[in-house]
């Protein structure tokens, strides 16, 4: 062990690392071109044609939710936090059963392309769209930070990149690299990278997890013993509740506030909802929500023993000081594992898990940006699809150089955290709306404005004048402050996370709202329950 101490700063070989991620891009972007280039229609653009079979859509929902939180951020945390690092595991997956149960096959049948599909439905469309598309931008720029913060902090640790500047270099290709797909490939290309990344990475992950196993004898508990032992400060506190959010009573309530974020924040994110309409009938959504919580399931299994053994094999202080600090973990115990080729593969597959994430993103922004914003309230419906796909095609650019210059902000926060301030702003803005939206005949246009307004501004409000972003003590391993901004306290709110706050405003406000105003749409409203339960007539409206 101690022969690796000076290669703190870089792990394994350059040369290999930067070779086996080229591979990477070169293959995927020759797939997206072979089977997504060419013109394109807007139902092509936005949902691939709704050709997908459902367990196609299945893989490719696993492949675009299995982001750089859940495969590095996880990771870090149980090495680091132990079971309350799990815990973030298991709120991703039970979100899932929200999902399925409230929203798939609803938001299928109702909508087209977009989540302001549905909620403009019987709605006054302008205010409503644009309302949508506010909260929608929002919440993807929040995603797209955490999942450009772990390219950056990736490829720093494979490529021995320190220092600021080149990590910003870094983190722009990546962005280049992602503009790309979706301007080649739209919506079919992405789903294609996303099939492709998640039976990578659940492979990936699954050899691992049996490596590290093998180690112990196949015995769980000697992996977690030997966690405990090599973690000497935190000790048996690791195999129990509380060594993040047990220490008093506002880290016992933040943990609340991350539980109601993550449970309900995944059927109100965006580029989720938009998968499901790239599948045919309602029949397939639920199918493919199927066949995405089993893998999701499985795959949350296996990185409880890829961050006991983390832990165990790299050690934490180890992954403290590596470039990326949490979220090297999962690198880190690859290379431990099986050097640099393992080390290579491994960080290859979390690239380009990041790469499928954005691209699923950044097509959702885009098809926001031309869709909700261009043709429905800027040329009320009249655009033509040459004209909105070109459209979609710019904010793609734009969305994407937008990302660039976050990520290079957000560098060295932890990604499963900043990905749960994502959960939080979907749960608070959009959640509240789309069920109101599917199950409240009185719901009207006010409702949803004050709902999503109200949501939106209360989460981003409490997480800028949360912890978060300044005021945290100064971390004695690391030397700095672990929130954003260094130096500074202006912080006002106590919790890390606003769930418990916002997303409760966000369905009061819904409901005010919709009190406080006669307008109601009978006619309307009818129409779309039969739609929304049976899923006739949209057929006509997806050719239309």
């Amino acid at each position: 062990m101690s022969s690796l101490a000076p290669m703190a700063e870089t792990i394994g070989n350059p040369t290999l690392n930067i070779s086996i991620f080229a591979i990477f891009v070169l293959f995927t972007l020759t797939i997206v071109i072979k089977v997504a280039g060419g013109k394109k229609t807007a139902g092509q653009m936005y949902t691939g044609g709704a050709s997908f079979s459902g367990k196609q859509n299945g893989i490719a929902i696993a492949g675009d939710y299995l982001s750089a939180a859940s495969f590095l951020g996880i990771a870090g945390a149980i090495a680091l936090q132990g079971y309350d690092g799990f815990l973030y595991s298991i709120g991703f997956l039970v979100a899932w059963l929200v999902a399925l149960l409230l929203v798939a096959e609803l938001m299928r049948n109702t909508g087209r392309f977009t989540m302001a599909d549905v909620l403009s439905y019987r709605l006054r469309q302008r205010p409503v769209r644009v309302a949508a598309a506010t909260s929608v931008l929002a919440v993807s720029f929040f995603y797209l930070l955490a999942q450009m913060a772990g390219a950056g902090g990736l490829v720093s640790l494979l490529l021995g990149v320190s220092g600021a500047a080149a990590q910003n270099i870094v983190i722009a290709i990546v962005g280049a690299v992602m503009i790309a797909y979706v301007m080649i490939g739209g919506m079919k290309g992405t789903t294609w990278v996303q099939i492709i990344k998640a039976i990578l990475l659940i492979a990936a992950t699954a050899i691992m997890t049996v490596w590290v196993l093998a180690k112990f004898g196949l015995n769980l508990s000697s992996l977690m013993q030997s966690a405990v032992d090599t973690n000497p400060a935190a000790g048996e506190k690791l195999l129990e509740p509380g060594l993040k959010y047990g220490k008093n009573t506002t880290t016992k309530i933040d943990f609340i506030s991350l539980s109601l974020a993550l449970v309900l924040g995944t059927a109100g994110l965006p580029h989720v909802l938009q998968r499901f309409y790239t599948v045919p009938t309602s029949k397939q959504a639920r199918k493919s929500v199927e066949w995405a919580i089993w893998l999701i399931g499985g795959f949350y299994l296996l990185t409880l023993v890829i961050g006991y053994g983390a832990g165990a094999l790299v050690g934490p202080e180890k992954i403290a000081n590596a470039p990326g600090k949490a979220n090297s973990a999962a690198p880190q115990l690859a290379f431990e594992l099986g050097g640099s080729p393992l080390l290579g593969i491994v960080s290859g597959i979390a690239f380009a898990t990041i790469l499928a994430v954005v691209a699923g993103l950044t097509i959702t922004t885009s098809a926001t940006v031309a869709h909700d914003l261009y043709n429905q309230v800027i040329k009320r419906g009249k655009a033509s699809p040459e004209q909105e796909v070109k459209v979609a095609r710019y904010a793609a650019l734009v969305g994407g150089i937008i990302a660039i210059l976050g990520g290079m902000l957000a560098k060295d926060q932890n990604i499963a955290f900043l990905v749960a301030l994502a959960f939080a702003v979907a749960a608070s803005a959009n959640l509240p709306t789309i069920l109101y939206s599917l199950f409240w005949k009185r719901f009207n246009t006010r409702g949803a404005l004050w709902s999503m307004y109200g949501g939106l501004i209360s989460a981003i409000g409490l997480i800028i004048f949360s912890p978060v972003v300044s005021g945290k003590p100064v971390d004695p391993l690391t030397g700095k402050s672990p929130s954003m901004l260094q130096n500074v306290d202006f912080h006002l709110f106590p919790l890390d996370n606003p769930g418990l706050v916002s997303i409760p405003l966000g369905f009061l406000l819904g409901y005010i709202g919709t009190v406080t105003s006669k307008e109601f749409n009978r006619a309307k409203y009818a129409e779309m329950e039969v739609r929304s339960l049976t899923g006739h007539g949209v057929a006509e409206a997806i050719e239309h």
